[in-house]
This record gives C-alpha cells, structure tokens and sequence, in this order.
C-alpha cells in the first residue's frame, strides 16, 4: 500500500482540509483510507491507497491551492488599488483568474515527489521565480486603480473566455457539471467570486437568481449571463 503525507502551516489548516476533501474521493476509489492530523504548528492529511492514480490526483490540488490560495494571499497582502472590499477580491480572483493555467504549469513543472510533502516549504524554496511574476502583475496595478477600471478589465477578461459555467440554487457548476468550491481557498466562499475565478466567458443560470448576484451579472458579464 502506497501513502502520501502532505502538511502546511497550522495558519492554513484549511488548505490542507480542502486538499483533503478534494482528494479522499480518488483515495477511497484505490481501496484506500486517509486522516487529518493537526498540531499547534502543522496540519496534514496523510492517505494511503493500493491503485495508481491518487498521486496524480494530490499534485493536482495541491497546485490548484498554490494558484488560487497563495495567490490571493500573496496579491491580496500587496495590491495598492483603492477599491472596496468586495471590488478589491474581484479584482483578485480577476488577477489569479487570467494566468491561471500559466501558473499551474509552472508550478507542475517544479514538482519532484509528493509522497512526504510540505506546501509552504515548496513555495518558499521552489517558486521564487513565481512570486517575483506575480509581484511584476501588481506593477501594473496602480492606487489609482478605479471601479471603472476593474470593469473594464473583467470586460475584457471575460470577452477572451469562452469557457462556460452554470449557475443553479446558489451553487457554480463547471463545464463538466461539477460544483466548483475554489473560492474557499480565498477564505470565504461566495458565487461572485467563484464565477470570477472560474474565468467564464460564459455564465448559464438555470432558474431563479438572488437579486445581488443578478446584478453582479448584468455588470460584469452583460449579455454573456443568460437566463432561463
């Protein structure tokens, strides 16, 4: 039976649970079990499997964690723009959105084993060259940055993706139908920013909408929301 350990920073013990429940799936398909261990400084999920394919599975998420969740933490920790709260983590998941698979790629690109590994330490130590990138895009981004701005660019975003999404009973579905949860690596779930970080060119809504999100459509998707 194989096993596979992975730990981060007690400070983010929800990424480690997110990699969990993402991954306990593929695990429990490979004849398989897994745990979640917390100590004051560390939190891990340890799982072990008899069939091929969760590792593969594990270094998926753990990148998807390392692009959405480091990210927001890195951008969100630096930007300078003067928005709202609400247009600032817009503006956020506009930022990991539109590099999204860049970032996934280059940090696939840097894996080595992931049968005992540390996410935060792969960060510091591997993805140098990822940071200072990230730090460039925020170069861009002046205090002056306006609501204006922010819709013109996640007009234009939006306007490059033909990427489709659904919207139904307040959960985001993916082309594939799944439930898409990423926005709880930002550290609050909600379908403004799910729909942002999913980089729809496109958003169906099957049957009725909150009255909130259906105006957060009409702004920043215009005729690309459609409604039934």
């Amino acid at each position: 039976m194989e096993e596979i350990t992975v730990s981060d920073g007690s400070a983010r013990s929800s990424f480690i649970t997110y990699l969990y429940n993402a991954v306990m799936g593929d695990v429990l398909r490979a004849n398989g079990r897994g745990e979640l261990l917390f100590t004051p400084e560390r939190a891990a999920m340890r799982v072990r499997f008899e069939k091929a394919g969760v590792e593969e599975t594990v270094r998926s998420k753990i990148a998807e964690i390392i692009a959405i969740g480091y990210k927001y933490s890195y951008l969100s920790a630096r930007l300078r723009a003067c928005l709202s709260r609400r247009e600032r983590k817009l503006l956020l998941a506009a930022l990991i959105a539109a590099d999204y698979e860049g970032d996934l790629g280059f940090i696939r690109a840097s894996f080595g084993t992931v049968t005992d590994f540390s996410i935060d330490g792969f960060y510091l130590f591997r993805l140098k060259a990822l940071r200072e990138k990230w730090t460039h895009i925020l170069e861009y981004i002046p205090q002056a940055f306006s609501s204006d701005d922010l819709l013109k660019f996640c007009d234009f975003l939006v306007g490059e993706s033909n990427h489709k999404i659904y919207l139904k009973g307040g959960v985001v579905f993916g082309e594939n139908f799944a439930p898409l949860r990423r926005s709880r690596l930002t550290g609050e779930e909600d379908i403004e920013t799910e729909i942002m970080l999913s980089d729809a060119g496109f958003v169906y809504c099957l049957g009725d909408v909150e009255e909130s999100v259906g105006k957060f459509l009409q702004k920043y998707y215009a005729e690309r929301a459609i409604f039934s």
